[in-house]
């Protein structure tokens, strides 16, 4: 017998066991290195993109440098618009302790929000970076500054800030740039691309704390600033044109009125206003029609300011002979169904006499001589019914209805420019092919730098937006253009219904139109609301300006025509601007010494720093290496012309949003001449 058979069972040999536990250990420890390696194989194989996207986006930054827009100068080189810098206050909710402490100090210096900014702060406790205020003034960031706060809870960005140093004077043309530097209305938007210019990055490199340790210059990009435009308009008839236009306001009290100025050779538009107006330096509460440009974005039956294109035509087209004698039936003359009356009754009168006593009768026997297919081929070739092509947002294409829809009523009604719709644009536009030789030009407000007589080669030096192509088609022979300016149209000055506007000394020729406007209640013509406007240029053998006013609606007491409302101060403007042309001729757009000794000057707008009366030079601004004067321009009217600028609301609604074909009074009814119908509708 074996003597291990007498061992107790306890003392069997324990390698068994702990040969299973190293076992189950070596088995564990392999699995969790395996797990261990198939986690970095993952990380490095699979996820090796993402997580180094994550690290780049932890540790790199790219910072927007935002491009500077580019001024916008008159033709002599005033600036109508202007960039500058502001600093624009941020806080870091991330870094702040103490967030009623930190909004309590900030509401002490500057005015915010404080309720909303302690939401904000605490709502987004681990961001780095919240806006509390932008583009502050220099001393409100001053204030800020003094204040005990730690340094890494805030900071300051530079950002641009537009201004327009000349306050309200030509906003509609120039529009505005909202806060994040995109251009609404005027030249704003419909150049904003090469204003705006492009925006650069820098992408930096940061540590854990936020700190940038290095710039990456290869991968930024420098950003493209915007380009300067130089602009049609001269300051100082701008100036003039908009105190005429508010004087007329005051005087009649209209729903709208308007005025253009326009060089009728070149298509050059010297001045454009609009009643109401605004300052984009200000935005406020205003009437919600004041947005509107109604030279471009409004209609009106023309009047008698379309006769002078009927009676063209009739003797361009060998219907008429300018000797003639057109009987007027004494001043009742029946068409069809409906019986036309004269405001005075004549028996017969010469062409030239039709025009200049604004004879219906006179032109209703012209119009049917030329007929139906005639009619619509004038109306057409002058440019009516379609776009003039300025370089604007939301111009309007006014009504010409198709030839299918005219009637025998038409044919009385045109003439005597009713049954259409045009834009105050649309009708100077027109006028300038009379003044020019016959020839109809594409009006414009961009300027050549580089080639336009007017620039110095200064302004060479920027780099500027170049003018648009010039377009002209010849309509008129040159003397039956020139046969209608210097007799019909200067006989209306002289002897016609607008004698009373005559100046001494002054050649100057025009056409008066009062129209009624279709009453919504009657579905016909109103007898008490009228559009009253006078077109008038000189001198008349040389024609070197046209003036339109155009006034909606007067409602103070006085006799509401052409020649009593809207003459006076379309003869005012342009006396004004012919005085002015010799001084423009010999201006440079850019000039790098601008001193001008012994001359008043008159202050910008709001914003602008203010000189002495008596100051012999205005300050300096340099765009891009060239010293131009801003904020100032000479002033050749009396201290008592001047008006404080007031706070009033800017809003856009350029652009026609949708075209519904409805009848023509409707049609008039909601697009009329200072009328806001709460939708832009195209008649067409």
């Amino acid at each position: 017998m074996n003597q291990n058979d007498f061992l107790p069972l306890s003392a069997e040999p324990s390698a068994v066991p702990g040969l299973w536990r190293s076992k189950l250990i070596s088995l564990l420890m392999l699995i969790g290195w395996a797990l261990m390696v198939a986690r970095l194989i993952h990380l490095q194989g699979a996820q090796r993109e993402l997580l180094n996207s994550k690290v780049t986006q932890q540790s790199s930054y790219t910072e927007t440098i935002p491009a500077r827009p580019g001024e916008i100068l008159d033709r002599n080189g005033h600036v109508l618009a202007m960039t500058v810098t502001r600093e624009s206050l941020y806080a870091v909710p991330a870094e702040i302790q103490d967030a009623g402490e930190f909004v309590w100090q900030l509401s002490r210096v500057i005015d915010i929000n404080s309720d909303q900014l302690f939401q904000r702060i605490t709502e987004n406790p681990d961001r780095q970076f919240i806006w509390v205020r932008r583009r502050l003034s220099d001393d409100e960031a001053d204030r800020v500054r003094r204040l005990d706060l730690p340094s890494r809870t805030w900071g300051f960005r530079r950002e641009y800030l537009r201004q327009y140093p000349q306050g309200r004077f030509a906003a509609h043309v120039l529009g505005m740039r909202d806060i994040d530097n995109f251009g609404h209305g005027g030249l704003e938007e419909s150049l904003d691309e090469l204003i705006r210019g492009s925006d650069g990055q820098r992408l930096m490199t940061r540590d854990a704390r936020g700190i940038v340790v290095e710039v990456e210059a290869a991968r930024s990009r420098t950003p493209q600033h915007g380009r300067t435009v130089v602009c049609s308009l001269d300051l100082l008839i701008q100036i003039q044109a908009e105190r005429k236009l508010e004087e007329l306001c005051d005087r009649w009290k209209p729903l709208g009125a308007s005025v253009v100025v326009m060089n009728p050779h070149t298509g050059e538009i010297l001045a454009m206003a609009s009643a109401p107006g605004f300052d984009p330096n200000h935005p406020g509460d205003v009437p919600p029609n004041a947005w509107r440009n109604l030279n471009i974005s409004a209609v009106f039956e023309p009047g008698s300011t379309f006769k002078p294109f009927v009676v063209g035509w009739a003797i361009e087209k060998d219907f008429l002979k300018p000797g003639e004698m057109i009987s007027c039936a004494n001043g009742a003359y029946r068409m069809g169904k409906r019986i036309l009356h004269d405001h005075h009754p004549y028996a017969e009168l010469s062409v030239e006499d039709v025009l200049v006593k604004s004879s219906n009768i006179g032109m209703a026997r012209i119009g049917e001589r030329l007929g139906l297919p005639e009619l619509q081929h004038l109306t057409l070739a002058f440019g009516f019914g379609s776009r003039t092509g300025i370089e604007l947002p939301g111009e309007i294409d006014g009504l010409v209805r198709p030839l299918p829809d005219w009637d025998e009523y038409s044919l009385g009604s045109i003439p005597m420019g009713q049954e259409l719709a045009v834009t105050p644009l649309q009708l100077i536009t027109a006028h300038s092919a009379l003044a020019n030789g016959g020839r109809l030009i594409r009006p414009h407000l961009l300027l050549d730098a580089s080639v336009d007589d007017h620039t110095a080669l200064a302004l060479t030096r920027i780099e500027t937006v170049e003018a648009t192509p010039n377009v002209e088609s010849t309509i008129l022979s040159p003397a039956v253009a020139d046969w209608l300016v210097r007799f019909p149209m200067k006989g209306v000055v002289e002897r016609g219904t607008a004698k009373s506007s005559r100046i001494s000394g002054l050649s100057i020729f025009g056409k008066t139109g009062t129209a009624q406007k279709p009453d919504p209640e009657t579905g016909g013509y109103s007898n008490s609301r009228h559009v009253c406007s006078f077109v008038c240029g000189a001198p008349a053998e040389h024609p070197e300006v046209l003036v339109l006013v155009m006034v909606d609606e007067p409602t103070a007491d006085g006799l509401h025509y052409g020649g009593t409302v809207a003459a006076p101060a379309a003869v005012e403007i342009l006396d004004f601007a012919l005085r002015r042309l010799p001084q423009m001729a010999g201006q440079t757009a850019v000039r790098p010494e601008h001193d001008l000794p012994g001359q008043r000057l008159w202050p910008g707008g709001r914003g602008a720093s203010w000189s002495s009366p008596f100051s012999t030079s205005a300050p300096r601004h340099t765009v891009r290496g060239v010293r131009m004067a801003i904020g100032f321009v000479v002033d050749p009217m009396t201290e008592s012309d001047r008006s404080d600028l007031g706070r009033v609301q800017w809003s856009v609604r350029a652009g026609i949003r949708g075209r519904e074909r409805i009848g023509f009074r409707r049609c008039l009814r909601e697009n009329a001449f200072g009328m806001a119908s709460g939708r832009n509708t195209s008649c067409l």
